[in-house]
């Protein structure tokens, strides 16, 4: 059987470093990586790239995620987000590569209750969101061998919010936690998993990946220190998050992978369970 060469944009990232030991053991995949050595938003050496190490898959996970640095450094934020998709999208287009390219639920405004599927019209409000759903519409542009993946929430990836919970359980005290934000918290293992699913079959175009259900950040916390036994070491406070350019909601549903028979991950309880038991969270 032939081994899938795989090109992970973005490897030091958190999520990028994530996947790449996700996959990492995974015999099928031949992996090559990439961070700031190969600053995708420069044509030349993302095609260079590209070209040397042929790869048959680039995962994108490169880009400019910090919200506050994207509103104050805007032509950054696109330079990374929209121009690096491109410059990928070109890079894969010479070698004939398909590219799976991450992208956000902040694509999506607050003004829904209703989960948002792939169908619905985007309205960022951010410049991280618009310049992430730019990067989006280059990409749908230029490739036909693509998949865009939403997601959103996603904890183990380092210092996310799951490890934040647990290094304030740890320490004892208080912590402030919004109860108007809601979202799917979702697992990296199972978003690998379902990006596994992606390299090695013939199916391209717009998904939403996340752990099914919602919560509020809130509720989020709290289910961390209930499930780790740490409900006691850690008091919760609930605030109103007093942020209006962030969606407070954007819940993803997975339509189009329940349209084309791909199986979903599993709930975000179960599957915040699977991953504590993994981690040693729970005894």
């Amino acid at each position: 059987m032939s081994i899938t060469r795989v090109w992970i944009a973005g490897a030091g990232g958190r999520l990028g470093s994530a996947l790449y030991h996700r996959f990492s053991g995974n015999t099928d995949y031949k992996l090559v990586t990439s961070d700031r050595d190969v600053p995708i938003e420069d044509a030349r050496e993302a095609g260079r790239f590209a070209d040397l190490n042929h790869p048959d898959v680039i995962i994108n996970c490169a880009g400019m995620t910090d919200v506050a640095e994207c509103e104050k450094n805007i032509d950054e934020a696109y330079r990374v987000n929209a121009i690096g998709v491109r410059n990928v999208a070109l890079a894969a287009n010479d070698i004939d590569a398909k590219v799976i390219q991450i992208s956000t639920d902040d694509v999506f405004d607050k003004e829904s209750r209703i989960p948002y599927n792939e169908f619905d019209t985007v309205h960022p409000r951010t410049i991280y969101g618009k310049s992430k759903e730019a990067g989006e519409k280059i990409l749908t542009q230029l490739l036909n061998r693509f998949v865009i993946i939403r997601s959103s929430w996603i904890y183990g990836i380092g210092r996310d919010f799951v490890d934040e919970v647990l290094r304030n359980a740890a320490k004892g005290g208080t912590m402030e936690v919004p109860n108007n934000q809601y979202a799917a918290p979702t697992s990296a293992f199972e978003l690998a998993r379902v990006i596994c699913h992606f390299i090695d079959n013939e199916e391209y175009g717009l998904y939403h990946v996340v752990c099914p259900g919602s919560c509020s950040r809130y509720e989020f916390a709290r289910t961390i220190l209930e499930y780790t036994g740490k409900t006691g070491d850690l008091d919760l406070y609930p605030v109103v998050a007093r942020d209006d350019v962030r969606p407070t909601y954007s819940v993803l549903d997975n339509m189009m992978l329940r349209l084309t028979g791909i199986p979903e991950p599993p709930d975000w309880k179960t599957a915040l369970k699977e991953y504590l038991e993994e981690t040693g969270g729970i005894e």
